[in-house]
């Protein structure tokens, strides 16, 4: 009897560590990897101290970062700007249809509108990426080192200069050779009702040439200062600015010249 109340005594003078930190401290003995300790319940690092279960999440276990434009932007500047010319060449044939024409919405010509979609994306999408990026930076080598400058280091880069003073000369020669008459000859295509391509180059060459000193005139003061600003920006960013100046522009010929 005197032996059981002893040892009752003695276990109540001495505190017991709980099955937790008993756990911890067997495991860190070992050198066993931290695991959980069951629902609810701590866990142990590998110093034997038991952490609680938010500590123990990884910072990779965060939620992923949502759609980012301008990631998909520089990742692929070439469909980017496919998909931008697609559209933007779509709606100013709405613009023409509606605007100009006053079509109600019943009465779209979503064929026509169709051939827009095509010369959008074929011409000022894929050619005008190849020229522009492809072109200027094999012809103007120093054209990509001068875009990823800041804008202060920008205007004392004398060779840099000289390279967008060249792009924008040859860009304006393209435009007043290149992209006036095939203006001209896709007016032409879509309002003469003809299947006759030759036509089309005919009719749309006399255009061209009947109003070429307004035409040239009104390209210059538009595209010669646009010109400077989308060879200065970054290769990524060039056709997207240029695409919203050509909005502008195609409006205006749009209502100058769009008219049958």
């Amino acid at each position: 009897i005197l032996r059981a109340a002893m040892l009752r005594s003695l276990r109540r003078s001495v505190p017991m560590a709980r099955p937790t930190q008993l756990g911890c401290a067997a495991r860190a003995r070992i050198g066993r990897n931290p695991v959980p300790s069951g629902r609810g319940r701590s866990l142990c690092t590998p110093a034997g101290k038991p952490v609680s279960p938010s500590a123990a999440v990884p910072a990779a276990a965060e939620a992923a970062p949502g759609f980012s434009y301008l990631a998909f932007a520089k990742a692929y500047p070439f469909t980017n700007n496919v998909l931008i010319a697609t559209v933007k060449t779509s709606a100013a044939d709405l613009v023409a249809q509606c605007v100009i024409e006053r079509k109600p919405v019943t009465q779209i010509d979503w064929q026509r509108n169709l051939v827009f979609c095509l010369f959008g994306a074929v011409y000022l999408g894929a050619f005008q990426y190849w020229y522009q990026v492809n072109i200027f930076k094999r012809v103007f080598s120093g054209a990509e080192r001068f875009t990823n400058l800041p804008w202060s280091a920008k205007v004392t880069d004398v060779p840099g200069l000289l390279t967008l003073a060249g792009q924008t000369a040859v860009d304006i020669g393209v435009l007043i050779g290149v992209y006036l008459p095939t203006f001209y000859v896709f007016k032409a295509g879509v309002f003469s009702g003809a299947m006759d391509p030759a036509a089309w180059v005919s009719s749309g060459l006399a255009g061209y040439t009947k109003n070429w000193n307004k035409d040239v005139s009104d390209l210059v003061m538009v595209w010669a200062p646009a010109d400077i600003v989308c060879f200065s920006v970054p290769l990524w960013l060039r056709l997207p600015v240029r695409h919203i100046v050509s909005f502008v522009w195609t409006a205006y010929l749009s209502f100058v010249r769009g008219s049958k």
